[in-house]
């Protein structure tokens, strides 16, 4: 840990100096533009493609992330088995490379990306990403689960030492891929990070954020029996979604001030390996990698309709309107586009193959 500490305060100078120099992220209007993650073991790589007002995309660009992909024992459709492994904010792309122990910053500008950093994860296989104004936190998914925290200045992040924490996991519970913890994420009003357990101790951690960005010294642990709490989001409302691949169902919860989950509601989706979920429009749209389709729910979790994907669904982003979903197909390593209803219906408009992306995870739309 003083090794980390040490290079973060090295770091720190030469970067704020660099960020003074760096200027906007983008010097032209952006365009809308979908980023998929290959999470391919042989060297990752961002694939941009361009938006169509119809929601239709085209191939505009493909990025090596200086980093590789992994593979976790025991995935198919889903080789990290996480949701948020690919984040967009303010004018930067956060990705994480699981077979190197490294994330990579890219800058956007449009559709094109520019790589900036490949920083080391200080863990073993990064596997999702949480942003909050200048914060930033990696998951990794190995060795019992860790965090690591970073702080954004201008482009660039520092890694701070002091925000590192261990999650305590079992690192031997088999297979990986439903016992690694699944998501790092924010509340809304960023005071606590949290963490899903999947099947390892069916849990949701809840760190308090301090005023610096940093952790507390241990998290707010609820247990949720048999949930298997995968991926989560925020509803219309401001509570927690999670999507429950224990039971298929997506339920809700209410986060108190010590950060333990009080429920509201559930409601079952009728589909196999409900894991990943996307609040589009105020409306919740799970992905039943099983079933291969798209369950929707309104705020009040009252089913709106079920819809059918290319085979292997997982991570799934929605358009800053809320008019498009694009749905990653694992199996072939696809991206399905969808037109988001007045009544949160999906009507579809498209699908791409992204190159080399088979089993691949992590989506963002700008």
């Amino acid at each position: 840990m003083s090794k980390l500490i040490r290079l973060a305060g090295a770091a720190f100078a030469a970067l704020a100096a660099a960020a003074l120099l760096a200027g906007p992220a983008s010097a032209h209007p952006q365009r809308s533009a979908v980023f998929v993650q290959t999470d391919d073991p042989a060297g990752n790589t961002i694939v941009a493609y361009d938006r169509a007002p119809d929601g239709s995309l085209s191939q505009a660009g493909s990025y090596r992330t200086g980093g590789l992909g992994g593979v976790l024992d025991g995935s198919v459709v889903d080789h990290v088995a996480s949701q948020g492994s690919l984040q967009l904010d303010h004018g930067l792309l956060y990705a994480v490379n699981a077979g190197s122990d490294t994330i990579t910053v890219f800058g956007v500008d449009g559709d094109r990306l520019v790589r900036r950093q490949v920083l080391p994860s200080f863990g073993h296989f990064p596997a999702s990403i949480a942003v909050h104004g200048n914060l930033v936190y990696v998951l990794n998914a190995r060795g019992g689960g860790s965090v690591q925290g970073y702080a954004r200045i201008g482009g660039f992040l520092v890694a701070i030492g002091l925000w590192h924490r261990a999650l305590g996991l079992d690192p031997a519970a088999a297979p990986e891929f439903t016992h690694t913890p699944g998501q790092v994420a924010f509340t809304p009003d960023g005071d606590h990070l949290l963490i899903t357990t999947k099947a390892n101790t069916n849990a949701v951690q809840a760190f308090d954020v301090d005023r610096l960005g940093g952790l507390s010294l241990r998290p707010t642990t609820t247990v949720l029996d048999g949930a298997v709490p995968f991926a989560v989001d925020f509803d219309a409302r401001g509570n927690l979604a999670i999507a429950e691949a224990g039971p298929n169902a997506v339920a809700t919860f209410g986060i108190d001030r010590r950060g333990a989950l009080h429920p509201i509601a559930q409601a079952g989706t009728g589909q196999a390996a409900t894991c990943w979920i996307v609040n589009v429009g105020g409306r919740l749209y799970l992905s039943n990698a099983g079933s291969a389709t798209i369950s929707a729910f309104d705020a009040a979790l009252r089913p709106v309709g079920v819809t059918s994907t290319h085979p292997g669904t997982v991570d799934a982003a929605g358009s800053p309107d809320g008019r498009f979903l694009y749905v990653q197909t694992g199996a072939a390593g696809g991206v399905d586009a969808f037109r988001v209803g007045p009544d949160g219906a999906l009507t579809p408009v498209g699908s791409v193959t992204v190159p080399g992306a088979a089993g691949g995870e992590g989506i963002a739309v700008s």
